[in-house]
């Protein structure tokens, strides 16, 4: 498989999907809302994304295959955003990264309930990977 980024690093093409704030929010909104349709994103977003940032990062999620676009069958005007099998594998993602904000960050404390509904427990592999990292970012001279 050919790459499309910068580089193979999987990190790197991932954030070149990901790695604005919008497609994020995006997602988060039709995981966690139910929100499908172009207007229910833009005017359901507490962060006031404009249409035209909306309508490029729909493009780009469906040409990543992560969204797929069909016309709605109750109105000839309007699409419908799914989720593909690649959309729905960004559950953990997403959980992961309200887990850390809801434990890290001064959130809303009657928005938190769905990332803690999320919780899990870490691997073990994370939590070894995480423990090195303690030990060998312990500020000099600590123990």
């Amino acid at each position: 498989m050919a790459t499309t980024g910068r580089s193979g690093c999987p990190i790197n093409l991932a954030i070149e999907l990901f790695g604005d704030r919008w497609t994020l929010l995006i997602l988060r909104d039709i995981v966690f809302s139910g929100r499908r349709h172009f207007r229910e994103l833009l005017r359901g977003s507490e962060e006031r994304i404009t249409s035209s940032i909306l309508a490029d990062r729909l493009d780009r999620l469906v040409d990543a295959g992560v969204l797929t676009r069909s016309d709605d069958p109750t109105h000839k005007q309007k699409a419908v955003y799914s989720l593909t099998e690649s959309g729905v594998d960004l559950v953990p993602v997403l959980a992961t990264i309200g887990n850390w904000g809801a434990t890290h960050r001064p959130a809303d404390p009657e928005r938190v309930g769905v990332a803690r509904e999320l919780a899990y427990e870490l691997p073990a592999t994370w939590s070894t990977r995480m423990e090195s990292l303690r030990v060998d970012h312990r500020p000099a001279g600590s123990s």
